[in-house]
């Protein structure tokens, strides 16, 4: 017994195909992880069971730039590594999003060097940006619900325009609380 055994036949079912195309788009997205440091240790907890990016339709990690349409830079970006992260930005297909996670990935962090870039958008557009060193998964969760609560509101691209990038920070969204057990020397 499958649905259309409880659907009578006869019924119409009307909506706008823009809602229907937002509605595939944000449900499928494929991320394409570039994780260079240990912001893709918070990552891959992203996909853990306790948090667990499945809910969202993001669970299949692309690991080729032509099948993805988000690109989480993760981690600190070395001058060498620039190339090809602008080249694995290029070669994904329209339309795509970018997150840049953590403090290095969007201002180089404490690595303030001649080797390390300041920024992956100073040379890629960025859509969301998830403070913290290292980010918890759950600003990462919500990062990706930002581009989601986008997508719904976006609608179908203009054809041959460029896309302008959002620049959304996410906020911290939870409190640091004290350890459960008292810390100190005993006698």
């Amino acid at each position: 017994m499958g649905i259309e055994a409880a659907i009578p036949t006869d019924n119409v079912l009307t909506t706008q195909l823009r809602r229907v195309v937002n509605w595939a788009r944000r449900s499928s997205m494929w991320p394409m992880p570039f994780a260079t440091a240990c912001c893709g240790i918070e990552l891959m907890a992203t996909a853990s069971s306790r948090y667990d990016i499945a809910r969202f339709g993001m669970e299949r990690m692309s690991f080729s730039p032509r099948q993805s349409d988000l690109l989480i830079v993760a981690g600190r970006i070395s001058v060498k590594m620039l190339p090809v992260l602008q080249r694995i930005y290029e070669q994904m297909a329209e339309p795509k999003w970018v997150i840049s996670m953590g403090a290095c990935a969007s201002t180089g962090g404490v690595f303030d060097t001649y080797a390390t870039v300041q920024g992956c958008d100073q040379f890629i557009p960025v859509d969301v940006y998830v403070p913290g060193c290292p980010p918890r998964p759950e600003m990462l969760l919500e990062g990706c619900m930002a581009i989601q609560r986008h997508i719904d509101q976006e609608g179908i691209p203009p054809k041959g325009g460029k896309r302008v990038p959002l620049g959304i920070a996410v906020a911290p969204t939870h409190a640091v609380r004290p350890q459960p057990v008292g810390l100190g020397l005993r006698n």
